[in-house]
């Protein structure tokens, strides 16, 4: 193998690949990253198994080959070139750098012994757009679980109905939900549970104005637009059914300005317990108070004012969950809605133009 390559275009494709290396592994050849050198360009890759990224970037190559060679030191190295060509070859198994005065050799590992990575069909895939991916992913992949007992909530549910696109992610405390309407396809529904590492790496390398093709196969997805490519494992088994938890008796509604609020929950959290984090609400006409007591630390006390006209409601939250949630709403004001101290909460934007976007909180008790 032997290409010359900018340091920029070396630089942003090592920069793309490198996030999917592992931190640790024993698997040595997963700390590596693959080049495959041919007449249009060089592809470069990158896996820890469950989702692999490859990239592919311009490259005058005068010979063609594989070889693996360590990912995270080229990096670095390549972060530290001078603004020149750099001259890359292989000989047997080690990987040689040139730019300016600079040389370096490194020894990599055979190109065969890199996991083989999946063969998606694009051709019967979908077309989405960047930014109605990056929404849905943004607004929703906050709340999955990081518990191992149900690994199925550790992924985030992905519906597609034709005309229409949805994203799910819960970890039993609190969920979010937001759709968007897309061209009718005609493409048969699908579920996919996707795992969030995945998704963090289509927000990170795809743009909002990028058009993506999405396809299945088997048990893994992919992701492409123009010279990036994403695969990952889906996450097995039935995704719970959501649309059961959440309330729509929700009668107690208070309309909130959010940065307020947000500032207010910032406030009581300092002096909230470690354990639980919990705050109390007390839902008046017109006003809204907060409360904290901490017996081993104090208290804390707030007020301020909402569009609420209902009866008298106190009810208490993990003050975390709902700054979490308040961070992703994509609106001015909230439209906040409870029932009962001991029912979920939900809160979604307010205002007629708001996006199709819904959170659930649930409450905790108020008496230990």
């Amino acid at each position: 193998m032997n290409f010359t390559i900018t340091r920029q275009n070396l630089h942003s494709g090592l920069a793309a690949v490198s996030a999917s290396i592992p931190s640790k592994t024993t698997l040595p050849v997963l700390s590596n990253i693959l080049f495959e050198a041919s007449d249009d360009g060089v592809w470069m890759s990158g896996t820890d198994l469950d989702v692999a990224v490859r990239v592919k970037v311009l490259a005058d190559v005068k010979e063609s080959g594989s070889l693996t060679a360590p990912g995270k030191k080229l990096q670095e190295i390549t972060r530290e070139l001078p603004d020149q060509p750099v001259d890359i070859t292989t000989r047997g198994d080690q990987i040689e750098l040139s730019c300016g005065a600079s040389r370096f050799k490194l020894n990599g590992l055979p190109a065969d012994e890199f996991p083989t990575l999946a063969e998606v069909d694009f051709s019967d895939g979908i077309t989405v757009t960047g930014k109605d991916l990056n929404g849905l992913i943004h607004h929703t992949s906050f709340a999955v679980s990081t518990e191992e007992s149900r690994p199925i909530l550790n992924g985030v549910l992905w519906e597609l109905r034709d005309g229409e696109m949805k994203m799910v992610a819960t970890n039993g405390h609190r969920l979010a939900r937001m759709g968007v309407t897309v061209d009718p396809t005609g493409t048969p529904s699908a579920d996919f549970i996707v795992p969030p590492a995945a998704l963090a790496q289509v927000q990170r390398l795809f743009k909002d104005d990028d058009s993506l093709q999405v396809a299945r196969s088997g048990n893994h997805l992919g992701f492409r637009a123009d010279t990036t490519e994403i695969y990952t494992r889906l996450i097995e088994g039935t995704y719970p059914n959501y649309e059961q938890v959440i309330p729509k008796d929700n009668d107690k509604i208070a309309i909130i300005d959010k940065k307020t609020f947000a500032s207010a929950v910032r406030r009581m959290a300092v002096v909230a317990s470690d354990q639980t984090h919990r705050i109390r609400l007390r839902f008046e006409s017109g006003r809204a108070h907060l409360n904290v007591l901490t017996p081993d630390l104090g208290e804390g006390h707030d007020e301020m004012e909402v569009g609420y006209d209902g009866e008298e409601l106190e009810i208490g939250f993990n003050a975390n969950y709902l700054l979490e949630v308040l961070r992703h709403i994509p609106s001015d004001e909230v439209k906040f809605a409870f029932k009962a101290p001991e029912r979920a909460a939900t809160i979604e934007p307010a205002g007629d133009d708001a996006a199709d976007y819904l959170c659930l909180v649930m409450p905790l008790r108020l008496i230990d």
